[in-house]
């Protein structure tokens, strides 16, 4: 297919209407329609179809990268299907726990065998995105993982830590912690991302920003450990309602980081709501569109090596409205993590 950057997207294209075949691509994106743990909305294992189907709409010259885009992008979709399928199968049982729970009850008889279910396969399900990422990485590809909800990406964080043996730094954008041991009995919940992959020793140092809704457990996780730094909204805005500036505060996070090597997890929750009204978890606060922008430009032009990111909690208004705002604003702050990514890595 001859490509034209000008022109309108092609709808039998790839992701932003780029042309590349994975052989051609320096960045493959793995789409994961993963939410069984989600335990407020629904909708984030819609986020990738959502991404895809605006990703058509964005001009690709890029401010501060230009044609980053010309080293290739790839939507690697092999594995869409069967995992969609088995969360469709186990978020109706996840749903029925949930709301026994929220009556005040426990868990016995059938609800602990479905929780045990969820657990059994949830693994099952996380060692296949390792399995997967592993592949793709071992072809001298970088990856970036589409969620999805945030307990996604732990099989690709896991396999870039092999990869690099923990050598990289994870900034973590998010309204949440995601620091819980584990949420309504799931090991592998949204809210215990962080958690396992901090206590799995699989990064360095977790850089935290936009936290604003966490709980006591997770508070006392941050103070026991050194290698977490978080910066809360709410410490930040006053920050800055005082004069420091968003740059300020990206030198002075910059200065934190002893790796070359940065991965960026973004839920997309960690935005205004705004700007995410219907992904699963939104709270009041968090980053503008231009923080979140300004915070990958900054990482990038510090020479620092963004080695893969995930973009997760993008959810559709309805499952037969794709192409709406979450999704046309998950889509352009997945374009600029692939250009700075890719950039970073020339």
């Amino acid at each position: 297919m001859k490509f034209d950057p000008n022109a309108t997207g092609v709808a039998s294209a790839g992701v932003f209407g780029l042309p590349f075949t994975f052989e051609e691509s320096k960045l493959v994106l793995l789409p994961v329609p993963w939410e069984v743990t989600t335990s407020y909305g629904n909708g984030t294992s819609l986020g990738p179809d959502a991404i895809y189907e605006c990703s058509r709409q964005i001009d690709v010259m890029h401010a501060d990268t230009g044609t980053a885009y010309e080293d290739g992008i790839f939507w690697f979709n092999q594995k869409q299907e069967a995992w969609r399928e088995l969360n469709n199968k186990l978020k109706p049982m996840a749903i029925k726990i949930k709301n026994h729970l929220e009556t005040g009850n426990e868990l016995v008889g059938g609800f602990l065998q479905m929780q045990q279910q969820i657990n059994q396969l949830g693994a099952e399900f996380h060692d296949e995105v390792y399995k997967t990422s592993k592949e793709i990485l071992a072809q001298n590809k970088i990856l970036g993982l589409i969620g999805g909800d945030h307990s996604s990406p732990f099989g690709a964080i896991r396999a870039l830590s092999e990869k690099y043996k923990g050598d990289f730094t994870i900034i973590h954008i998010d309204a949440h912690a995601d620091l819980r041991k584990s949420y309504q009995g799931y090991e592998f919940s949204h809210a215990s991302i962080m958690r396992n992959v901090m206590e799995h020793g699989l990064a360095k140092q977790l850089i935290q920003i936009g936290i604003r809704d966490y709980c006591p457990e997770e508070a006392e996780f941050i103070e026991s450990r050194k290698d977490i730094h978080t910066y809360f909204d709410r410490q930040t805005k006053r920050r800055m309602a005082q004069g420091d500036s968003w740059l300020s505060l990206c030198f002075e996070l910059i200065k934190k980081i002893p790796t070359q090597n940065i991965y960026f997890s973004f839920d997309i929750d960690g935005l205004n709501p705004a700007l995410c009204p219907h992904t699963g978890t939104p709270v009041p606060g968090g980053l503008d569109y231009d923080h979140a922008i300004e915070l990958f430009n900054f990482v990038y032009t510090q020479k620092k090596r963004i080695i893969g990111f995930d973009l997760c909690e993008v959810s559709p208004k309805t499952p037969e409205e794709l192409d709406g705002w979450d999704g046309n604003v998950g889509s352009r702050i997945l374009y600029n993590l692939c250009c700075y990514t890719l950039a970073s890595n020339d």
